[in-house]
């Protein structure tokens, strides 16, 4: 049976992310981690997305986009992810052994209001949950390394916010988010459900049949 089309509206921000199958490391070195931001730099050139905010992490990787057309996000995501593993199969010669990625991307709504900036502070803030960095900012795979110390060319591949980030923005990221707010974004994850404030979340529900519930939700999974 074919996969049924995703949901993307134009104009809507989004969170997205992948793992790596099996939860395996796809990313070893400083030249995958490269390779990845590569595509996802043409990815941005080719297609009406404009990227607001990523990590790339050893075995997975967040992207807060921000579509312009209904279409374009699918087409952003399908390119990226089929041309990251048709190279990376074909660089460590493992073509024929599977798939690269768990399963499709997942992508859910985002609100542009402070959910977006908890949001984009939580992809930002990967690294340093995970002990990878004392630093956020000093994780060089990520949208916060390319904002504070990328080159002029390096910030072009990142779009303006629809928002603004707070004065004490740097600060905050690099204090740990409270096991509630971390809780709420997982939740979004695990249940598919919108990421904003209840009526904001209630309406996107009802207006385009996003989420599988709004009750139930058991412990989130950590992404």
């Amino acid at each position: 049976m074919p996969r049924t089309s995703r949901v993307a509206i134009a104009d809507t921000v989004y969170h997205v992310l992948n793992r790596a199958n099996g939860r395996q490391t796809i990313f070893h070195t400083s030249a995958d981690y490269q390779h990845f931001e590569s595509l996802l730099a043409e990815a941005v050139k080719t297609f009406g997305v404009r990227l607001l905010a990523y990590c790339v992490m050893p075995n997975h990787w967040h992207m807060v986009l921000y579509p312009k057309t209904d279409t374009a996000m699918a087409e952003f995501m399908g390119w990226l992810t089929l041309t990251h593993t048709r190279q990376y199969r074909l660089k460590t010669q493992t073509v024929g052994y599977g798939h690269l990625y768990q399963d499709r991307y997942k992508s859910f709504p985002v609100a542009s209001d402070k959910h977006l900036v908890d949001l984009i502070r939580y992809v930002e803030q990967n690294p340093l949950r995970a002990g990878l960095t004392k630093q956020s900012e000093n994780w060089r795979w990520g949208s916060l390394y390319r904002r504070e110390k990328g080159t002029l060319n390096q910030k072009k591949m990142l779009a303006d916010l629809p928002t603004t980030l707070p004065e004490n923005y740097l600060q905050s990221v690099n204090q740990l988010l409270n096991e509630d707010m971390v809780e709420q974004v997982r939740y979004s994850v695990n249940k598919g459900k919108p990421y904003g404030g209840e009526r904001w979340t209630e309406k996107m529900v009802d207006q385009f049949k996003l989420g599988h519930t709004l009750r139930g939700a058991g412990r989130p999974k950590k992404l």
